[in-house]
């Protein structure tokens, strides 16, 4: 699986919307809070054109994406923090997240219902975020009290976490989120990784917009992306609505017919899903035979033994070796057998760090 992302913001701004568009499960969508009480959970197969001109070349009895679990979060309101709306539960859904969606509203409708009775996307933006920094701050209240007691046997460890964990409650209560300090030791970032801090996480900032603002967004968006240039978060622009039309259609030549009806390029989807990866360092490598084309989901600087872990443990724990060719050379080729004879086939050992798009295959013994 790729990652998971969780999908936020405040009620009726169409989280069940992008929701359906992206995995086509019909989660329950309506123009009231609280539509979504359990969180809706999908599986998203991740678009790559890489991977289709790969199964056409090789012709496999099955072509395999890579996934995304995606999960629709209930609305968050003020005082999540403290349980209102069934905040508690919400959060618990987040952190177990790798990535936020935040679902931004960002067009004017008075037939949806706006659960602060305006549009406002940069309010919407900061209801949500004092929601989980409050959150937060209880956390780290709690493993401070820890670390204080810990100071008492003179540890120097517990006396560096209670500098760090004040630094990062003073952030906080600036109203700033977690995400956005800086100057942080690798040791310093390693504990504030473990503390799993809600305004931590990497965020995606979705602006939903009316058909009219496609492709590039409207002034509302501008806010938004002027809004977050300090906060090393991506902003996505879709029209909601129009993406749940495009998931529905029977088969690609329709989505396609509708797309160029729409003067659009691609669905703001797969955008959005690249964006995701691209801000959680993502890439991927693929395994290509006639049982299966497969696209593999890893981080970037990955070494070939963790790319082999990935399919199955054993893999990388009797690696060998793997078998590597370029996506290129595949490409110009047109099969392994050419690549062979070409000479454009590699044999890389265990410091081999893997390139986005390399056909693997691994040599292992256990």
């Amino acid at each position: 699986m790729g990652f998971k992302a969780g999908i936020v913001g405040l009620p009726n701004v169409g989280k069940s919307t992008l929701f359906n568009a992206l995995s086509n499960a019909g989660a329950q969508s309506a123009n009231y809070p609280f539509c979504t009480i359990e969180p809706n959970i999908g599986m998203v197969p991740v678009p790559d054109p890489r991977l289709d001109k790969l199964a056409e070349l090789v012709n496999p009895e099955k072509t395999l994406p890579a996934m995304v679990q995606i999960v629709d979060i209930a609305g968050l309101v003020k005082g999540a923090s403290k349980g209102e709306g069934l905040g508690n539960q919400f959060l618990g859904n987040i952190r177990e997240c790798n990535a936020i969606l935040h679902v931004l509203r960002c067009f004017d409708d008075d037939n949806i219902v706006h659960v602060e009775g305006s549009t406002h996307p940069l309010r919407d933006k900061d209801i949500i975020d004092t929601e989980l920094q409050l959150k937060d701050m209880e956390t780290l209240e709690k493993r401070l009290l820890k670390a204080k007691s810990n100071t008492k046997g003179g540890s120097k460890e517990a006396v560096a976490e209670v500098t760090l964990l004040e630094r990062i409650m003073a952030h906080l209560d600036t109203g700033q989120n977690a995400r956005t300090m800086s100057g942080l030791t690798e040791s310093e970032l390693a504990l504030l990784d473990s503390y799993a801090l809600l305004t931590a996480k990497p965020v995606l900032y979705v602006c939903n917009v009316d058909e009219a603002s496609l492709p590039d967004g409207n002034t509302y968006v501008q806010q938004v992306r002027q809004a977050v240039q300090q906060e090393a978060a991506s902003v996505v622009v879709i029209c909601a609505g129009i993406e749940e039309q495009i998931a529905s259609m029977g088969t690609p030549e329709e989505q396609r017919e509708f797309l160029e009806a729409m003067g659009i390029q691609e669905p703001g989807l797969h955008k959005l899903i690249r964006t995701a990866y691209s801000l959680l360092g993502l890439q991927t490598y693929f395994t290509a035979g006639k049982k299966e084309v497969r696209a593999w989901t890893i981080t970037q600087n990955t070494t070939a033994p963790q790319a082999a872990g990935v399919i199955h443990s054993d893999f990388e724990k009797g690696f060998i070796r793997a078998e590597v060719i370029h996506y290129a050379d595949y490409v110009q080729y047109g099969s392994e057998t050419a690549v062979k004879d070409a000479g454009k086939l590699r044999v890389e050992g265990k410091e081999y760090v893997v390139s986005d798009g390399d056909i693997m295959h691994f040599r292992f013994n256990v």
